[in-house]
């Protein structure tokens, strides 16, 4: 274990979670065999609108049993949350510098239904670090393990607590003259709003 970096998938990441990425140059193992944690980026981004910052939630299906392993998890397709969360990051972003270069590959995820939530954000994973050019292997964890060192992070960056980042660098958002800047938001609002330059803020 200590030659990789333990992460959980989440929904389109905060920045944060590729601030440590791009700092450990080591492989990356995503946690699939964790129970499932309530209210967490698992399922939710934040993202800066004209009003504030809007969380954007993933439903998922509740059965029975409480303790479920994240791969097991499904998401739920009752309402139509993909058209909402694709419409709300349009409102956001649509004036951004550079969020038509990226609307092709992220209109994907909203257009296709993704039966796990693991799968669905492992998929975009693989989209957003090719999109700020980090060159490192994914692989899935075999089973559950409990990790005694600096690399694991499942339980380190969470909406619930401070973020991990303590000093980030700001850069240009849609909306800073109304809001200033709106640090820790996920990694898409530094994609639009930096494009190719994004990496540098990591």
């Amino acid at each position: 274990m200590e030659s990789q970096l333990l992460l959980p998938a989440f929904y389109l990441p905060p920045v944060s979670y590729f601030h440590v990425i791009s700092h450990c140059e080591v492989p990356i193992l995503i946690e699939q065999f964790e129970h499932y944690p309530k209210q967490s980026y698992r399922t939710r981004a934040k993202i800066a609108t004209a009003n504030g910052i809007l969380d954007l939630i993933v439903p998922i299906e509740h059965g029975r049993k409480e303790h479920v392993p994240v791969k097991d998890i499904r998401i739920n397709y009752e309402f139509d949350w993909q058209r909402l969360h694709w419409l709300s990051l349009q409102t956001a972003y649509r004036s951004s510098a550079y969020f038509e270069y990226y609307e092709d590959d992220f209109a994907y995820f909203y257009n296709q239904k993704h039966a796990f939530l693991l799968d669905f954000n492992l998929e975009q994973l693989a989209l957003l670090m090719k999109c700020l050019k980090i060159n490192r292997e994914i692989s899935r964890t075999p089973c559950y393990e409990s990790v005694q060192n600096g690399v694991d992070y499942r339980r380190l960056i969470h909406p619930k607590q401070p973020s991990l980042w303590r000093d980030p660098k700001p850069y240009y958002q849609v909306f800073t003259e109304k809001h200033g800047f709106l640090p820790d938001l996920s990694i898409v609002d530094l994609l639009f709003n930096q494009g190719p330059q994004s990496k540098n803020f990591l």
